[in-house]
């Protein structure tokens, strides 16, 4: 079983920076892809930035610039800085990993979310 915990949200004033980390545990062998989602009511989950195992990074138009990503492999964490926020990057921001568990099958995971208001 694999756990994805999201940590970091919470309330910023416009122009402000927050930090978020993803930390996924348990029966993972591999990790190929972690991806940072977002979502506000009544829309789609939208991708935020995905980043792959060999390090390539794409991220969605709203945030280059803005956002970065970076990891610590050997903690299977990563972690998401967002610089310079807008009221519009508020939402609630979900990982997703994609891994290959420990019994060889491929599989992935969702954290729980959390949330992030840039306001006033």
């Amino acid at each position: 079983q694999v756990q994805v915990v999201e940590s970091g949200g919470g309330l910023v004033q416009p122009g402000g920076s927050l930090g978020l980390s993803c930390t996924a545990s348990g029966s993972i062998s591999v990790i190929y892809v972690i991806t940072w989602y977002r979502q506000v009511p009544g829309k789609e989950r939208e991708l935020v930035v995905r980043l792959t195992k060999d390090g390539r990074t794409v991220f969605t138009d709203a945030v280059k610039g803005r956002f970065t990503i970076s990891r610590d492999s050997a903690k299977n964490t990563v972690y998401l800085q967002m610089n310079s926020l807008k009221p519009e990057d508020t939402a609630v921001y979900y990982c997703n990993v994609v891994f290959r568990s420990q019994t060889q099958s491929m599989s992935n995971s969702w954290g729980q979310g959390t949330q992030v208001t840039v306001s006033t």
